[in-house]
């Protein structure tokens, strides 16, 4: 299954009823300095400071998250990140795809217990237009 989920309800969440939600409200994330806020305080990221290569290596580890299963909820699509140039949300909606692709990739062995991360997004057409453009594969619920 992709790991990049478009909900056309919110009666879809209820598939993740087992998962950490933490949900980023678009309409408060409207910046990428906002969008590090947002999910700073979503995650209970420890130690952070907003930049990307940093939220890389924290969302690689959450440790701190006793929950397996982990779903990262984008509200209010359509202005998530929508003061900022369209490279940044790809950018960022690339990385959160590859870190939830790595995480299905760690070894039981590996120290860090394994986690299972999807990046549920509240249907848009915006956000079809920009993962189809971009060929990042997501699902429809």
């Amino acid at each position: 299954m992709a790991n990049i989920i478009l909900l056309s309800s919110e009666q879809g969440l209820t598939n993740f009823k087992n998962y950490k939600l933490a949900q980023i409200d678009g309409t408060k994330a409207q910046t990428l300095s906002d969008f590090f806020n947002e999910i700073e305080k979503a995650l209970n990221l420890p130690d952070f400071e907003p930049d990307m290569e940093l939220l890389d290596g924290l969302l690689n580890d959450l440790s701190w998250i006793k929950q397996a299963n982990v779903a990262l909820y984008i509200t209010h699509f359509d202005a998530f990140l929508a003061r900022e140039k369209e490279k940044k949300m790809v950018e960022l909606l690339s990385l959160l795809d590859a870190t939830a692709e790595d995480w299905k990739w760690l070894d039981d062995d590996d120290d860090i217990p394994k986690k299972n991360i999807k990046i549920l997004i509240q249907h848009s057409e915006r956000a079809t237009v920009i993962l189809e453009k971009e060929e990042i594969a997501f699902v429809t619920l």
